[in-house]
C-alpha cells in the first residue's frame, strides 16, 4: 500500500499536515477532529456559554485552516489549535463586555507551588460509584470552574483537562512559566475549596453511625 492510499486515520499528525500542505484540504477535517471537543471545551472556559463556545470553535476552526502555514512546528498542533481558541473566545468576550474589567494581580516566582495537587481533587474521577454520585460530582466541579476567575478558569482547563505541559500552557496563553504555576497553584486551591463540602459530606455519608449504628 502506498502513502497516497492510505487511510486518514490510520496516518500520524505531521503525515496530515504534510498533505494537506500539499493540497489534499479535504483532510483537515481528519486533522481537527480528535480536538473538537478540547476547542469547545476551552473557548467554554473562557465565555461560560454554549452558544457562544460553540461559535467560537467554528472560528478556530477556519482561522486554523486559513493560517496552517503559521503553524512552526507539526508536533505542537493542539497547543497551537488552543492558542486560536483562547484569542478568539477573549476577543468575542471583550466585544460583547467592554464594560467589564477583571483586575489581574502580578504572580509573583516567590509563591509558586506549580506541583501541587490535593487529593481531594485529583483523584475526583475515580471516586464516585453510583450514577447519581457521578452526576453530582460534574454539576459541583461545573459550578467551582465557574466560579474562578478567568484568568485561573484559563489555566485549570488547560493544564488540568487539555493535559498541556506547562510550557505549552505558557505559550497558548502568552505568559511565563512560572506565571503558569502560579495560578495553576491558586486555581487548584480555589477548586478544592469549592468541592471540599461535597467530599466532606460523602465520607460522613459513609460512616457507621451516620446509619444508626455505633461504629464502637
Amino acid at each position: 500500500m502506498t502513502a497516497e492510499d492510505e487511510r486518514p486515520r490510520e496516518m500520524g499528525e505531521v503525515q496530515l499536515l504534510a498533505r494537506i500542505r500539499a493540497g489534499e484540504k479535504e483532510l483537515f477535517h481528519e486533522l481537527i477532529r480528535p480536538y473538537e471537543r478540547s476547542v469547545y471545551l476551552t473557548a467554554y472556559a473562557v465565555l461560560r456559554n454554549p452558544e457562544d463556545a460553540e461559535e467560537v470553535a467554528q472560528e478556530t476552526m477556519l482561522k486554523a485552516f486559513a493560517h496552517l502555514e503559521q503553524l512552526r512546528s507539526d508536533t505542537k498542533f493542539k497547543a497551537w489549535l488552543l492558542h486560536i481558541a483562547i484569542n478568539e473566545a477573549r476577543l468575542r468576550r471583550r466585544k460583547d463586555r467592554k464594560h467589564i474589567y477583571e483586575s489581574i494581580d502580578e504572580d509573583q516566582a516567590g509563591r509558586e507551588e506549580g506541583n501541587f495537587m490535593p487529593r481531594q481533587f485529583a483523584d475526583w474521577r475515580d471516586l464516585p460509584s453510583e450514577p447519581l454520585e457521578r452526576q453530582e460530582l460534574k454539576a459541583a466541579i461545573t459550578r467551582a470552574l465557574h466560579s474562578l476567575p478567568d484568568i485561573y478558569r484559563e489555566i485549570f482547563v488547560l493544564r488540568d483537562v487539555q493535559r498541556l505541559s506547562v510550557q505549552e500552557t505558557a505559550g497558548v496563553l502568552d505568559i511565563s512559566i512560572s506565571a503558569v504555576k502560579t495560578r495553576l497553584h491558586r486555581a487548584r486551591l480555589q477548586m478544592r475549596e469549592e468541592l471540599a463540602p461535597l467530599f466532606r459530606r460523602r465520607w460522613t455519608d459513609r460512616l457507621p453511625f451516620r446509619k444508626g449504628r455505633n461504629p464502637w
